[in-house]
């Protein structure tokens, strides 16, 4: 059966996300206005797992009513389990800049900003990256600026660190003892010398494996179910993605 890139990613961070060796994801918010980790999330809430979602983009029935200010009190607490971030930049000890490059505060080339990314990072229970495009320019040896630190010093309280980094070509299991990312499964069409010839950081290479494909169980759930729940807020992806479009 025939899938488009965003439906595998999709899958993928769903796996990511049931991983029974990680943090259990009770609680998952989705803070970037990302839709394949929305998607991914909604995937894993259909196929029946007992999880909270907190859509912070959604247009209608966003569960805070007082904006980021209640989602970083449950994260102090240690009550969101998961989150996804990405970056500008993002470098080989899983440090993310939003800020931009050049002289701070990023001269050359302006990024959205880190907002609340830092807080987030240090406070979750863990973390997946995600960023679909996978070059040199943005998976880099050294960010330029660091807003949110992949790693941090002795004696720092830190809840969490990064899974995984998941791209567009491949996925990224982070290690947080070691500073370091290890090669884990390549995506249709990749090999381990396309993915090191695009990526500006060193990484390890273990039983690299291909990224599994989403069954069709997976992709009728997205093209269903889980298009029907995001439709509201991205009406341009479904278009794209699953071909449907909104009776509004």
């Amino acid at each position: 059966m025939s899938f488009a890139p965003e439906e595998l990613l999709a899958a993928t961070l769903a796996r990511l996300i049931l991983d029974p060796t990680a943090h259990p994801a009770r609680h998952i918010a989705v803070g970037a206005a990302s839709p394949i980790p929305a998607a991914a999330c909604w995937l894993v809430a259909k196929q029946g797992h007992p999880v909270r979602l907190s859509l912070l983009h959604k247009r209608s029935g966003n569960p805070f009513t007082e904006g980021t200010r209640e989602l970083f009190d449950l994260t102090g607490q240690g009550r969101i389990d998961l989150f996804f971030l990405g970056g500008g930049q993002i470098d080989g000890q899983a440090n993310l800049n939003l800020v931009g490059t050049g002289g701070w505060p990023g001269t050359e080339v302006r990024f959205p900003g880190s907002f609340g990314s830092a807080f987030m990072y240090f406070m979750t229970h863990r973390t997946i990256l995600f960023r679909e495009e996978h070059s040199p320019r943005v998976l880099v040896d050294r960010v330029a600026n660091i807003s949110a630190p992949g790693v941090s010093a002795p004696g720092v309280f830190r809840r969490g660190h990064a899974q995984a980094l998941v791209t567009g070509k491949c996925v990224f299991r982070f290690d947080p003892a070691a500073a370091r990312f290890t090669l884990e499964s390549l995506h249709p069409g990749e090999t381990v010398e396309r993915v090191r010839a695009a990526t500006g950081f060193d990484f390890d290479v273990g039983e690299v494996k291909p990224t599994p494909p989403p069954t069709e169980a997976e992709l009728a759930l997205l093209r269903g179910p889980i298009c029907d729940e995001m439709l509201e807020t991205y009406p341009e992806f479904c278009a794209r993605v699953f071909g449907r479009r909104s009776a509004a």
